[in-house]
């Protein structure tokens, strides 16, 4: 796909696609969010279960932060009005999180349902507190957090997300939580045996997912100096698909936290390219939504393999 822009590029306007680095900051940039909530969702897919509820998780955390600081007195330093704006978020991320966790690990509500009904409790309350609007923010460090450059290159919203990718692949790859994730994805029965408490790393896993949802509604309200409560209502179908077509299994038991990042690079790839050489932006979401089936089709193709 690369190559096929690069030499659209090339023909058409006689520059490069990908050797231009406004090009590759607005990649990376398209791929910030939908990737945090992806990385949440990568131990979840890979424990055998799904969050629906994490778009609007994204959306109620960027409400609330841009709410505080709204509502903070002005004379308060701008570091501080942010802090506590964070703050306020996580915890409204983390509450989404908590209800799903109690849904899924604690009564057993099959993860597709349950998440579903708290996308649409985050996404009324989202709009209860935004009262309908978008929520502005006058915050210099909230704007700088989501706008401003390390060493003049490296967007800021990049750099977070480049470190929680590291410790997320760290958690999963190097660590005992993340053998555990895999032993539930792949046979839950067989970790409660092993001695797995698998209610409780259930719940911690969908509360990671609510947390990264969380600082994604932070960096967006940074980002756009606003607060949306549909904010991330498009990247929900997007984290999925970086998931699936990173080699993740819908069945759960396989995935990792490279092959997300590698999904979802390609489809902010898909995503900006299709702008880049004028195509409607409504195609992406059918080449998204293409992209997913395919993916899906692999998966079950190696799923019969291994029944084999």
């Amino acid at each position: 796909m690369t190559v096929f822009f690069e030499v659209w590029a090339r023909m058409a306007y006689d520059s490069s696609f990908i050797l231009n680095a406004t090009n590759i900051q607005s990649i990376l940039l398209a791929a910030v969010q939908p990737l945090l909530l992806a990385l949440g969702q990568t131990l979840v897919i890979i424990a055998g279960g799904i969050d629906l509820s994490v778009g609007f998780t994204v959306g109620l955390a960027a409400v609330v932060s841009a709410r505080v600081m709204q509502h903070l007195d002005p004379s308060m330093p701008a570091a501080l009005s942010f802090v506590l704006a964070c703050l306020f978020a996580l915890i409204a991320a983390l509450s989404v999180g908590a209800v799903n966790a109690f849904l899924v690990a604690r009564l057993n509500v099959p993860p597709f349902i349950g998440t579903l009904g708290m996308y649409g409790v985050a996404r009324g309350v989202g709009f209860l507190v935004a009262a309908g609007n978008t929520v502005p923010t006058d915050n210099p460090v909230n704007s700088a957090m989501g706008n401003g450059f390390v060493l003049g290159v490296i967007p800021i919203p990049v750099l977070i997300t480049a470190v929680v990718v590291l410790f997320m692949h760290y958690l999963l790859s190097q660590t005992r939580f993340g053998q555990y994730t895999y032993a539930i994805g792949g046979n839950r029965q067989a970790a409660e045996r092993a001695g797995i408490n698998v209610t409780r790393h259930t719940m911690q896993l969908y509360l990671i997912t609510a947390l990264l949802a969380g600082i994604a509604g932070i960096i967006y309200t940074g980002r756009f100096t606003a607060g949306a409560a549909q904010a991330g209502e498009a990247t929900l179908l997007d984290s999925i698909a970086a998931v699936v077509i990173g080699g993740a299994s819908l069945f759960g038991g396989a995935g990792t936290i490279v092959g997300t990042v590698i999904g979802a690079l390609i489809i902010a790839i898909i995503q900006f390219g299709l702008v880049f050489i004028n195509v409607q932006p409504f195609w992406q979401f059918i080449a998204v939504g293409l992209v997913i089936i395919l993916s899906v089709l692999v998966d079950q193709a190696k799923q019969g393999v291994v029944r084999r």
